[in-house]
């Protein structure tokens, strides 16, 4: 039988992997030989483990970590094609921020932060209906689509007039799990179920417009903030957003978004 085998020099050759790289995956259970010599610790692999190494080969190039891989081995074909298109997706997406930070890169190249006018105002009072949400930073996006998918239907259904555009409100900062929101102008109300009623107090505020796609927010919030704290003022929440233009009505790099912070004078 040990004729047959093939020695992890020659196995690492014929699958274009490293002896140092097998040694690890057997070490960590993802691929071990066949056979090791109990005196002299050499490792044996079969002909027929190959395609495994091959594999295994291939999805590292492609940064897929090693439990992962692990899993996609042992799995039956249906169970191996869910787990590697859940990879599929979550490159996609890993692609589309890199995308999003490849064209703030360039916008930051061609006109800074310069390009924001940051102004001070008084906001009026506002009543909004509201529903909410719990989310990570990189779920925003689509949690506020969805709060949108929840609203709407429950002010149609209760006959509620609303004044646009749609607002949301978010905390000052971003943590791992936090509440934010999705309100539209109203007259006070209350007992429509699904809808909670909030009052946003009028003030001082620092306000900015963004024009285009949301991924390029945090250019405006950097611009924004940066005055804030430059003139000596307090930011308190909730941070607004007020989409007047949003996704149903133009293109990503037509949109356009009034962001507003309340403020108040730093006490020394």
């Amino acid at each position: 039988m040990q004729d047959e085998l093939l020695t992890i020099g020659r196995f690492a050759r014929l699958c274009r992997l490293s002896v140092k790289q097998l040694r690890h995956y057997d070490e960590v259970g993802l691929l071990a030989p066949v056979r090791v010599d109990a005196s002299s610790g050499y490792r044996y692999y079969a002909p027929e483990q190959a395609r495994d190494a091959l594999t295994i080969a291939l999805l590292r190039e492609m940064d897929l970590p090693l439990a992962v891989i692990a899993q996609a081995l042992t799995a039956e074909p249906e169970s191996r094609a869910q787990i590697l298109r859940a990879e599929r997706d979550r490159l996609a997406e890993r692609i589309s921020r890199d995308q999003a930070r490849l064209e703030m890169l360039e916008r930051l190249a061609e006109g800074g932060l310069a390009g924001y006018e940051v102004t001070m105002s008084r906001e009026p009072e506002r009543w909004l209906a509201v529903v909410r949400a719990v989310c990570a930073p990189a779920e925003i996006g689509e949690r506020v689509e969805e709060c949108v998918g929840r609203l709407l239907p429950v002010l149609g259904r209760a006959g509620i007039a609303w004044e646009p555009p749609l607002w949301g409100l978010y905390p000052l900062d971003l943590e791992e799990r936090m509440e934010i929101a999705v309100g539209a102008q109203t007259p006070q109300g209350e007992g429509t179920p699904g809808l909670e009623f909030e009052m946003l107090p009028g003030g001082l505020v620092a306000e900015t417009v963004h024009a285009g796609s949301y991924a390029q927010l945090p250019l405006a919030y950097n611009a924004l903030f940066a005055a804030v704290h430059e003139r000596g003022l307090r930011p308190h929440a909730p941070v607004r957003e007020a989409y007047l233009v949003g996704p149903a009505e133009a293109p990503q790099e037509e949109l356009m978004t009034r962001l507003i912070i309340p403020v108040q004078e730093s006490m020394a």
